[in-house]
């Protein structure tokens, strides 16, 4: 972690407790367990099917599990109010963007529906996240006119709107060129440096897990195998953490931790 970011972090600190969540006869999660210390940027890596998805919606509010709790700055995470107290943004796997609104609207949407702000207020607060992560300019353009790693930039700015101690990365880097993921990732790492937020990042791409997670946990048939830092963890003897490493491997990776 970036001991720096966290002295001005207005990050929060999450506790996973033994979290445990069953479908019919399919035990999902079998009681994970996880810290995450404010400023941090938390990679939870896994192969499909091993309950990073299920894992994601409960510390989001979308599902109740059958047993054990999360706690953001040590408070239990139940009933409502918990979350938007701690503002917790997420950013969706395809960025989900309004196509018949403009950027600035699409970042902005959250200060307007909620009417937090006057409309002069939205366009500013719009326009410094967009500048935040490179898109100044881009106000007017609609999401067809952009890159798929433009519309995540823009998801992102749009996350920032709320000035978030907690954001979620839900495969922020799936089906996006080498090169704008690696725009993506250097983003999530500029952003715990600049702003001291955060992050949770969900993903089974081993080149992004590797190049902005300061801890990195292993997901299996719903037990996290390992938590450790990149360096050590590519040399944890588990057999299925192992091969997944060296079939994700065979693909060329930059890291870009700062």
């Amino acid at each position: 972690m970036n001991a720096a970011s966290d002295q001005r972090s207005g990050g929060v600190a999450m506790e996973v407790r033994d979290l445990r969540k069953r479908f019919g006869a399919e035990e999902v999660l079998r009681g994970v367990s996880f810290s995450v210390d404010p400023a941090e940027v938390f990679v939870l890596m896994g192969p499909s099917g091993s309950g990073k998805s299920v894992l994601l919606r409960h510390i989001i509010g979308l599902e109740e599990p059958d047993a054990g709790e999360i706690r953001i700055n040590g408070e239990p995470v139940r009933g409502p109010g918990v979350l938007d107290r701690y503002r917790v943004a997420m950013v969706f796997q395809s960025a989900a963007l309004l196509n018949s609104l403009t950027v600035a609207e699409n970042v902005g949407l959250y200060l307007s529906e909620h009417r937090l702000c006057p409309p002069e207020e939205i366009r500013r607060i719009v326009s410094e996240k967009l500048a935040l992560v490179g898109l100044a300019g881009t106000e007017d353009k609609l999401p067809g006119q952009l890159s798929g790693g433009m519309r995540k930039r823009v998801a992102i700015a749009r996350a920032l709107v709320m000035e978030p101690q907690l954001i979620l990365y839900d495969e922020p880097t799936s089906e996006l060129d080498p090169l704008s993921a690696q725009v993506i990732a250097e983003e999530i790492v500029s952003l715990r440096d600049r702003i001291g937020v955060t992050s949770i990042v969900v993903t089974h791409d081993r080149a992004l897990a590797f190049g902005v997670g300061d801890r990195i946990g292993f997901l299996n048939e719903g037990r996290l195998v390992a938590v450790d830092r990149p360096d050590r963890l590519a040399s944890h003897s588990d057999p299925v953490l192992r091969r997944f490493l060296q079939a994700a491997s065979l693909q060329p990776t930059q890291e870009v931790r700062a």
